[in-house]
């Protein structure tokens, strides 16, 4: 059940159905996937022809796929001088989570009112595999089902288009999500925040699991962004203080 939603979730974000993929969608996938990551780091150089022998496929399919992850702004390509992954732009984790906040309310308030059994019975789950990958300290996979888990509320309630949308706005937000987690003790707080909602979604307490989820999203303060981009220069665009500037400097920055 579990790897079957997260199966379904990839496919959604790359705007996928269950149906076969073609070789340049399996590209595009494969290398937003690791983009999204952070397994290739902003600014690093990609090559089709290393890419093509990898693979084993022609070099056709990998320029396709490119110019879909240029279109995503997760690549950029410089006539003559190469493709390469992109930096993470600063106002787009910003605004993306903007917009993410005020959909995950919606979801999770149709979660309290709709979810199942069942429903909650996955979400626990999840919770339970967090708690291992924690405890391993496994990074790439406690992502992996941090996404999970909001895949699920979003399902519980009924709205898994809403989902769909967040996941490809949130982009920029997922890359720079990854650089947090390794930071002292935070996954262990996005854990404990997560069994709040899930808590409040199996008691039907409305008010209870919007403000939980609320928090959740207003985890990291734009000064954590701060920290973050201080720590690693080269993988940002952008000035932090002219954005902060622009929107009034009371936005917050993403789980």
């Amino acid at each position: 059940m579990i790897s079957s939603l997260a199966d379904e979730r990839r496919n959604a974000a790359g705007g996928y159905s269950q149906r076969a993929l073609t070789t340049t969608q399996i590209v595009h996938q494969r290398l937003r996937d690791e983009i999204i990551s952070m397994q290739r780091l902003p600014g690093e150089p990609i090559s089709e022809k290393e890419i093509a022998l990898e693979i084993g496929v022609s070099r056709t399919p990998i320029r396709e796929a490119l110019l879909r992850l240029s279109e995503e702004r997760l690549v950029d390509i410089v006539p003559k001088s190469g493709t390469s992954v992109a930096k993470i732009p600063i106002a787009d984790v910003l605004e993306s989570q903007v917009a993410r906040a005020a959909l995950e309310q919606v979801t999770t308030i149709a979660a309290v009112k709709r979810a199942k059994g069942s429903d909650i019975a996955s979400m626990q789950a999840l919770l339970v595999v967090q708690q291992e990958q924690k405890e391993a300290v496994n990074y790439e996979k406690f992502y992996e089902s941090d996404e999970d888990l909001h895949h699920a509320i979003a399902l519980a309630g009924g709205y898994p288009g809403i989902w769909t949308i967040i996941d490809r706005i949130k982009i920029q937000v997922d890359r720079y999500r990854l650089l947090t987690l390794q930071h002292p003790l935070r996954m262990e707080r996005v854990l404990e925040e997560h069994r709040n909602i899930v808590e409040a979604i199996a008691e039907h307490d409305e008010h209870r699991a919007a403000e939980a989820m609320r928090l959740h999203l207003d985890g990291l303060s734009a000064e954590d962004l701060r920290v973050i981009r201080d720590h690693n220069p080269s993988y940002f665009v952008g000035d932090l203080d002219q954005v902060l500037d622009r929107w009034g400097r009371d936005i917050s920055s993403p789980n």
